[in-house]
């Protein structure tokens, strides 16, 4: 099966079809790169769970919204058709768990889902969404969402999250609902900007410790990266250039400090305790970098994607095309969130 959806994959990524003419592709070498990425990522993807061999629930949804922004891009069916069977298999459950994070993750997920297809199941399930995610927020360090159900433990990540669903179903409902969304949105903001989360440094650490303080705990990729889209995001709705002026702050302290030698983006557990969770991050990170450029641009935010995304196929990829943990090589080992992680890259460098 995995072969099969390779080769399905594959030959819908090598053309693009214009009024039954076939065109080469945009964004080369990066979009033939993320082409061939896509393709090896849908090898793990199992029709009959609607999921992803090698990696975990909250996994699954970034790599479905990885191959939705590729199929976007470049004309391919494999999102939407993903999306669709991925959709039938879980739906009964509305994309809810224990953990906050997990449900946000799959929020902004079907929300891409719905824009790439105008199927309105898809936004109705990410507004589902939302309203379990408006239970875990509370008093307690004066607002934000716990992490999980336990409700034990603040993080950045649930509240960046929690902030760009909001903004994002803000932007995509009408009437007076929408204005219940932007609330949400800027009370999530206000309350994460005073949470001081956001260190002296310019970067995002993981959380709160007991006595509502940041936790000193390491700033991973993906919470200098999420922040970023909602903060983008936030500012097209309001106009407020003051959400732009903080995202640039982060981003330009995220790729001047969270790095290799040579600029080169590094996780902070590579590269050997990273997990299940830590090799998802990076792609993230490089996503949202790449929507704060489409809409604030900055040259050296468009070297960086570019150089991260020839450090990885260059350098981290393996004979089979299966790209692994550290992006300036070596390659280690295959799965799909090391995979979806550097299709996120490709695509972000494939879209400037």
């Amino acid at each position: 099966m995995r072969g099969a959806l390779r080769a399905l994959v594959g030959a819908l990524a090598g053309v693009l079809v214009l009024s039954g003419v076939a065109v080469a592709a945009p964004g080369a070498p990066y979009g033939r790169w993320a082409r061939t990425a896509g393709t090896v990522l849908a090898g793990w993807y199992d029709p009959a769970t609607g999921l992803y061999d090698t990696t975990n629930w909250w996994n699954a949804a970034n790599a479905l919204n990885a191959e939705i922004d590729l199929s976007r891009r470049h004309g391919l069916r494999v999102g939407a058709e993903h999306a669709a069977i991925t959709y039938d298999r879980h739906h009964a459950g509305g994309f809810l768990n224990h953990y906050y994070d997990d449900e946000g993750w799959w929020a902004l997920t079907w929300i891409n889902a719905h824009d790439l297809t105008g199927d309105p199941r898809y936004l109705a399930t990410a507004r589902g969404i939302f309203a379990d995610l408006l239970t875990g927020w509370d008093d307690v360090c004066g607002g934000g969402l716990w992490w999980n159900k336990d409700r034990r433990y603040k993080n950045a990540i649930t509240n960046e999250l929690f902030i760009t669903v909001a903004t994002r179903l803000a932007a995509r409902t009408p009437g007076p609902a929408a204005a219940e969304y932007l609330g949400w949105a800027r009370r999530g903001w206000a309350w994460f900007a005073a949470s001081g989360m956001i260190n002296s440094s310019g970067l995002v650490n993981d959380g709160l410790d007991d006595a509502c303080a940041n936790n000193g705990q390491p700033t991973w990729t993906y919470n200098q990266g999420v922040i970023l889209g909602a903060l983008t995001d936030l500012t097209r709705l309001t106009g407020d250039r003051t959400l732009l002026a903080t995202a640039h702050r982060i981003a330009g302290a995220a790729i001047t400090t969270v790095i290799h030698p040579g600029g080169i983006l590094r996780e902070p557990c590579e590269p050997d305790h990273c997990g299940a969770d830590g090799p998802q991050f990076k792609g993230i990170f490089m996503r949202n970098l790449g929507h704060l450029h489409t809409h604030s641009p900055r040259a050296r935010y468009a070297d960086f994607v570019r150089a991260n995304a020839r450090s990885l196929w260059r350098h981290g990829r393996s004979a089979a095309d299966e790209i692994g943990l550290v992006w300036i090589g070596p390659f280690d080992t295959a799965d799909a969130a090391r995979q979806s992680s550097a299709l996120d890259a490709l695509n972000a460098a494939a879209n400037l």
